[in-house]
């Protein structure tokens, strides 16, 4: 007997749970500067999503520096720093086992200006307008 996990639904409601718990976590804790480190501490991150493994064991932080300023450098400084920050979490999360943190570019502003390009096309924009639509209506009036 499968369970709903495994099946390829998407994620359960407590890995939707923890990992909005995680994502408010480590927001804070990059947005207050609980973290030494002066490579955090020149850049704000924000932390758009967390996604979480079955087991609630590994923690996949989407994270995109404000304005977009060199993601790799905040990526490499999130991964020298992810044992300090687990141990943030652990300390305002309550959580059986803390997960264990991989960081990620967030590339969904990038596809969402692809998307929006796209959509500005003229071919996309007759379609859009209904100028080239085959209604019944319209196959009525050819025949």
């Amino acid at each position: 007997m499968k369970n709903k996990a495994s099946s390829g639904s998407g994620p359960s409601q407590r890995q939707l749970r923890v990992g909005e718990l995680v994502r408010h976590a480590l927001s804070d804790i990059l947005a207050r500067g609980d973290l030494p480190d002066p490579a955090l501490a020149k850049v704000l991150i924000t932390v758009p999503e967390v996604r979480m493994s079955p087991d609630l064991k590994i923690a996949t932080c989407y994270v995109m520096p404000l304005g977009g300023k060199d993601p790799k450098a905040a990526i490499e400084a999130l991964a020298t720093n992810a044992k300090p920050l687990r141990g943030e979490i652990a300390r305002r999360v309550e959580l059986k086992f803390v997960p264990e943190l991989r960081f990620r570019i967030d590339t969904s502003f990038e596809e969402g200006a692809r998307i929006d390009a796209l959509l500005r096309l003229p071919q996309v924009q007759r379609d859009l307008d209904g100028a080239d639509t085959d209604t019944p209506d319209s196959r009525e009036d050819e025949a």
